[in-house]
């Protein structure tokens, strides 16, 4: 993982090349007080301050040259204001004139990020250190940023190299970091006690078996909080398997467990007064003789049972299993991560997760975390009236209901069949995927919604240490 720690670094003072942070309103200003010779050489760049904008500046001495950066609000630096900067400058120390980096900090040092376990880094391409009056804030910046490298890097590694075992092996890595109790359970037990996330993944071949991973971690005095992540490693659609065009990404339908297990991280390596409980429900859906199949009716952990309409709606047939464990333990707040609905994409597109929560307050606070880290959701509701979709002739529940109306309605509908009257639940429909790319936000596996979650469980149970 790239080394953020080297890349943000408090400022003592040393030599370093200056930026200029400077927006459309005080351009002119801004230009008027340059010398000449910046003066032309902005105007020769076509700056004119605007998000995105850079130019070099001239100083009297060769080696003299500063940077302008155009942003749209100078005195409020958003996360990825400076990643274009940051992506496209020559390796060396930089300093902001009269500001602190602020939220633009975590940009800068993604936009640095490289996933290289399949091809070499660029060896031209050198580390552009930013240096920062803000020392008290750097190792919870460096901490976020390498959060969402672990997403991003997780979803974007081939699925030959990601199904359950590497999961658990993530989990493992984790527990050993920060001192936490790992449960893996697999084989007869996961047949007998989790009999939805067993059928999902049977048919995957040897050394690709179902299990439940789950850690433990924290004060048994905290509040509980669970955090449950889909780890579905690769998507065919099972039995009705998908096209050729629809399983292109499917190494990405593991993007909730990577979120959920860097939620996890920030929890524990910020020493949030919590008892954690992460929950990974980790399948490969594969296609076999011995594969699940349509009309089948499965047995869940919770007790009622369900008909599968269609295999390809298979992540929430084991989230619903791995919910109905985390609630077992009365946690006072259940997140899940999911890569769950191709309707929420269509309904809210790449860049906004759809958040679903049976609690108001939980709900509010998610938003206002979201707008105010920069990580946006778009809450969606759980419309009592759409359940009935949900029944099925010959079992309690149907996993697919068909015609496809509110899809992601209707899955989250199906999980809050898990989730006991009176518990505070929020669930995640997350895309965990960019499709193209921007300044610092590279073409591949992203993290959308983690940011939020973090900032909300650090507003309402107290500040990182």
């Amino acid at each position: 993982m790239t080394e953020f720690a080297a890349l943000l670094q408090p400022d003592k003072g040393e030599a370093a090349r200056a930026v200029h942070i400077v927006d459309a309103a005080g351009h002119d200003a801004w230009l008027k007080a340059q010398p000449p010779r910046a003066r032309a050489a902005a105007a020769a760049q076509g700056f004119a301050a605007k998000p995105g904008d850079r130019a070099i500046l001239p100083a009297d001495e060769a080696d003299g040259w500063s940077v302008a950066v155009g942003v749209a609000k100078a005195d409020t630096l958003t996360p990825w204001c400076l990643a274009d900067a940051a992506g496209g400058l020559p390796e060396g120390r930089y300093r902001l004139v009269d500001t602190a980096p602020g939220a633009g900090a975590l940009g800068w040092l993604l936009a640095q990020h490289r996933f290289t376990r399949y091809r070499a880094a660029d060896a031209t391409e050198g580390p552009r250190v930013l240096l920062t009056p803000d020392a008290a804030h750097i190792a919870e910046t460096v901490r976020i940023a390498e959060s969402v490298a672990l997403v991003r890097d997780m979803v974007n590694t081939a699925p030959e190299d990601m199904g359950p075992a590497a999961i658990e092996a993530a989990v493992r890595a984790l527990a050993e970091m920060v001192g936490g109790h790992v449960g893996v359970v697999s084989g007869a037990d996961l047949e007998r006690d989790y009999p939805m996330v067993h059928a999902v993944g049977r048919a995957a071949g040897k050394g690709r078996e179902p299990r439940l991973v789950s850690l433990e971690w924290g004060n048994p005095a905290h509040p509980r909080v669970a955090i449950v992540g889909k780890g579905v490693c690769f998507d065919s659609g099972g039995l009705d398997i998908k096209s050729a065009a629809g399983m292109r990404l499917m190494k990405k339908d593991m993007g909730g467990a990577a979120h959920a297990l860097a939620l996890a991280r920030l929890v524990t390596t910020g020493h949030l007064p919590v008892r954690l409980h992460l929950l990974i429900p980790a399948v490969e859906n594969a296609v076999a003789g011995n594969a699940f199949r349509p009309g089948d009716v499965l047995k869940s952990r919770k007790g009622p049972s369900v008909e599968v309409s269609n295999t390809d709606a298979e992540g929430r047939l084991i989230l619903g299993d791995a919910l109905a464990r985390a609630f077992e333990e009365q946690p006072a707040l259940t997140i899940d991560f999911a890569t769950l609905t191709g309707a929420a994409r269509v309904a809210l597109g790449p860049d906004l997760p759809a958040l679903f929560a049976n609690d108001d307050a939980l709900a509010a606070d998610l938003l206002a975390a979201g707008a105010a880290v920069g990580d946006p959701v778009w809450r969606l509701p759980l419309w009592d009236g759409y359940d009935e979709m949900l029944k099925s002739d010959i079992a309690d529940i149907d996993n697919a209901p068909e015609g496809g109306m509110a899809g992601a309605v209707t899955a989250a509908l199906f999980l809050r069949k898990f989730v006991p009257e009176g518990a505070a639940w929020a669930h995640f429909d997350t895309f965990a995927w960019r499709p193209s790319a921007r300044p610092g936000r590279p073409k591949g596996g992203e993290a959308l919604g983690l940011r939020a979650a973090w900032a909300m469980l650090r507003a309402r149970y107290g500040a990182a240490a």
